[in-house]
C-alpha cells in the first residue's frame, strides 16, 4: 500500500524564495530511490509560513531506508547553508484505495 509523507516545513515569508530555490536545484535527487512515487512542494497562498513538502512511496519501508541513506548526508546539496526553514513537523499518512 502506497503511503504519503508531508514534511511541514516553518519558513518566514521573507526565506520562501531560498527554500524553493534550494528545492529547484535537488528536485530530482529522491527520483531513482527505490519506492519513490512522486514529489510535490506546496506553497502556502493565504499567509501563514508553512510549506508542505508531499512525497509519496510504494511502501513505509521504502521511505524508511532513503530516510536512513540521507541522514547520513544531511541534506549535502545545502552544505554551508544557514537553515532556511525554522521548524518541522512530519506527518504519515496511507492511501485508502476506494
Amino acid at each position: 500500500m502506497s503511503i504519503v509523507v508531508i514534511n511541514v516545513l516553518s519558513v518566514p515569508g521573507e526565506a520562501g524564495t531560498e527554500l524553493e530555490k534550494r528545492f529547484a536545484a535537488r528536485k530530482h535527487v529522491v527520483d531513482s530511490s527505490p519506492g519513490f512515487e512522486g514529489f510535490k512542494l506546496l506553497r502556502p497562498v493565504n499567509g501563514g509560513d508553512k510549506y508542505f513538502v508531499y512525497t509519496q512511496w510504494a511502501t513505509r519501508e521504502d521511505f524508511e531506508n532513503w530516510r536512513e541513506q540521507r541522514a547520513d548526508a544531511a541534506h549535502s546539496g545545502a552544505a554551508g547553508q544557514k537553515p532556511v526553514a525554522s521548524g518541522a513537523e512530519l506527518l504519515e499518512f496511507e492511501i485508502v484505495e476506494l
